[in-house]
């Protein structure tokens, strides 16, 4: 497959906005999927971000394997990124993020104090991929709806300003995605976490891509979720077997194969196999 390109109009703006904004804040939370920290990054926010302070926050980390986030962690605070694993409906987390953004940002109000200047919400821009969870993590943080939510990637369209109380204030942007993928590997794992729409990554490559990872590193979830018989790996005996053990079955009794790959999807979305890492380090 060749290098690819999803980069809508609205998205150049907001990058164009963006790069206006970051003069606002005190600290930038970059969400990133804990299932695919590397493929739900944008290397241009790095380039913009410079040196502004800023956390990255793997977000739905209980989607996915808890080992390996926690190596990704490590890696990437071994990289000068604070970074921290997050599941945003869980208050304990939240209130952990807001304790390291103090943290981060401890030599800077003591610098405006000594200015004479009066304590002020903490100024904080949230980014990342499309569908990784933003909005979610800020109506979490502000305990109400303030930002719609679906599992619809680019459902933001508009900067959005959320004042919170008195100690935080949130601009939320749309998701940025990198203009172009390198490896298929980028986009058949941002089509499983749903970063992608469906119709923009060839679903059945997506879907194979999906077996082979819970085949290869977590095979005893998979089995049992479909209750597979499988001697070695083989993409076109997966669907049959998933699709009679489901029903997925047209009029003459064959596989619909089409059945098979939203199901198989809706069960990967939402976490069916336990937690699963798409992306390891150093592989």
């Amino acid at each position: 497959m060749p290098k690819h390109s999803y980069y809508p109009g609205h998205m150049a703006k907001t990058k164009a906005q963006l790069k206006q904004k970051l003069k606002w804040a005190d600290i930038v939370y970059e969400v990133a999927d804990a299932r695919a920290p590397l493929s739900s990054r944008n290397e241009d926010l790095a380039v913009m971000l410079e040196n502004r302070p800023s956390l990255l926050v793997l977000n739905k980390a209980d989607l996915a394997d808890a080992a390996v986030t926690k190596r990704f962690v490590g890696y990437f605070e071994g990289r000068r990124q604070p970074s921290m694993a997050l599941e945003a409906h869980n208050p304990r987390h939240i209130a952990r993020l807001f304790e390291k953004s103090q943290s981060l940002l401890e030599r800077k109000f003591a610098e405006l104090k000594q200015k004479g200047i009066e304590k002020r919400p903490i100024r904080a821009i949230v980014v990342g991929t499309p569908n990784v969870g933003k909005s979610t993590l800020i109506n979490q943080l502000i305990r109400r709806r303030a930002v719609q939510v679906a599992d619809t990637p680019n459902l933001t369209r508009h900067l959005q300003t959320v004042r919170l109380h008195d100690d935080l204030e949130l601009l939320d942007t749309p998701g940025l995605l990198l203009p172009k993928f390198d490896k298929d590997e980028q986009l058949y794992n941002l089509g499983l976490i749903g970063a992608l729409k469906d119709h923009l990554v060839p679903r059945d490559e997506v879907v194979i891509h999906g077996f082979k990872v819970l085949y290869e590193q977590y095979r005893e979830a998979f089995v049992q979720r479909y209750d597979l018989k499988l001697d070695t790996f083989d993409s076109l005996e997966i669907f049959e077997q998933i699709g009679r053990r489901l029903g997925c079955l047209d009029k003459g009794g064959t596989i619909d194969y089409e059945t098979v790959m939203d199901k198989f999807l809706r069960d990967f979305r939402h976490g069916r196999f336990g937690g699963v890492s798409l992306e390891r380090i150093g592989g």
